[in-house]
């Protein structure tokens, strides 16, 4: 791995690859949620797959940790051995997780009774759930061998397999809404279960060689890093738990938020068009996504190439502000959600002030993923999660005022919450990264 003293141009051609390939996974929710408004009552069946889509999210979060736990730790044979056994252990238990979330009673208690969604989106998001089963797992098992391509400077291969899965997506949902008859939902969960599935075949056979390198005790990988002790299955899961901790925080907001909108005011609406305002925030939020695994390759040992790493955050933080808001600000707007997306005049109406207040969370997220490279370097994984929990408590404190005293439109409540609930994690983790860096908190933003 490489992470000597890079400058600007290094972290840019580090950076692109994994920036390309977050773009290119933000472009599939635009791209089906095109397919799925075009079908009939697109508002049902929109609603059901953004209902199925939180609920694989929420089962897959434990696992999404695994990239840049890949990329920290597996520095030799006896690492890269146990870090894969904890992966398939950990990938087992969630395809469980997500047989148990399936069955009947357990979904409609899920569907009916939390989220308090009408009986026909219930139907729709069960046998959409019930297709991305394969879904988690297939996603733990591709950032596991990412993350070694990660480690061995072979983030361009991660963009080939992303390339592959947009091209299965693109293949599959065409076939299907040409020639069935299936509803929208169902296109667009089998559509994401097969290319993930396929991407993560791919991103193994490109990982091969570096699998071979890492195996042969002939030829070891040599890593800059300072080997303090052995790892071990205990070490992992003290680095990982709260890791996964946060990732499922973060990404069980998704069903929370469904759940408040559900009780809010205009939740079909609302159901309908998160996913679709989402899809366009997360366009531009991939760029930040892809920042964490730079953060980690790139920082150093000593964390020597912080400021170089910050600084550029900075810069892409700026350009992604602006672009989104050139969106969200101007006729652009409604050409992505009517146009582009398929929605209805009205539903396009109803989309285009919850992005408005949303411009900034690409930014937050690009900040956030600079902040915690810094912990997973050193190893300091708890903050992380009290940060995320942060995050959440104020996120569901906002909902609540919302439906109790505010009583907006649910989407409007939603993204309010999402953004202040982002910004504050941000604040909190800059407090234990000062005793990390050994530095105030004047030069940790700017020098």
């Amino acid at each position: 791995m490489t992470n000597k003293n890079p400058g600007y141009k290094k972290i840019l051609i580090f950076w692109l690859p994994l920036a390309a390939t977050w773009l290119m996974m933000a472009i599939e929710g635009p791209l089906l949620a095109a397919i799925i408004a075009r079908l009939p009552n697109p508002k049902f069946n929109l609603a059901a797959y953004g209902v199925a889509f939180s609920l694989a999210l929420i089962v897959e979060a434990p696992i999404i940790m695994l990239l840049s736990s890949s990329v920290a730790l597996a520095r030799d044979k006896d690492s890269y051995l146990k870090l894969r056994k904890f992966a398939i252990i950990l990938n087992c238990i969630i395809t469980v997780v997500m047989i148990i979330l399936i069955l009947p009673p357990v979904f409609k208690f899920i569907s009916q009774d939390l989220m308090n969604l009408p009986d026909k989106v219930a139907e729709l998001a069960h046998i959409s759930t019930t297709i991305m089963i394969p879904w988690p797992a297939a996603i733990g098992f591709r950032r596991f061998y990412q993350g070694l391509l990660i480690r061995n400077d072979l983030t361009r291969r991660v963009t080939y397999g992303t390339v592959f899965r947009i091209c299965t997506i693109i293949l599959t949902s065409f076939i299907l809404y040409k020639y069935t008859e299936l509803h929208g939902a169902y296109i667009g969960a089998l559509s994401l279960s097969l290319a993930v599935t396929f991407e993560a075949l791919g991103t193994r056979a490109m990982a091969n060689r570096s699998v071979e390198k890492i195996l042969s005790d002939d030829n070891p990988i040599n890593f800059t890093e300072n080997r303090d002790q052995n790892l071990t299955m205990k070490s992992i899961r003290k680095f990982y738990f709260p890791l996964a901790a946060s990732s499922m925080l973060a990404l069980g907001v998704r069903p929370i938020v469904t759940f408040f909108m559900g009780h809010s005011r205009f939740p079909i609406e609302s159901l309908a068009v998160l996913p679709v305002i989402d899809a366009l925030i997360f366009i531009f939020r991939s760029f930040g996504l892809a920042y964490l695994e730079v953060g980690v390759a790139l920082t150093g040992d000593n964390y020597q190439n912080y400021e170089k790493i910050r600084n550029f955050a900075y810069m892409v933080a700026m350009i992604l502000t602006a672009a989104i808001s050139v969106v969200a600000f101007t006729d652009l707007s409604k050409i992505w959600f009517h146009d582009i997306s398929g929605l209805s005049w009205e539903l396009t109406s109803f989309a285009i002030l919850p992005l408005k207040l949303g411009v900034f969370l690409p930014a937050l997220m690009i900040l956030i993923s600079v902040f915690r490279s810094i912990h997973i370097l050193a190893k300091k994984s708890a903050p992380i999660t009290k940060a995320t929990t942060i995050e959440v408590v104020i996120i569901v404190a906002i909902l609540t005022l919302n439906i109790k005293y505010f009583n907006l439109a649910g989407v409007l409540g939603a993204v309010i919450a999402l953004a202040l609930g982002r910004l504050a994690a941000n604040i909190y983790l800059l407090f234990p990264m000062k005793k990390i860096l050994k530095k105030d908190f004047t030069k940790l933003l700017i020098k």
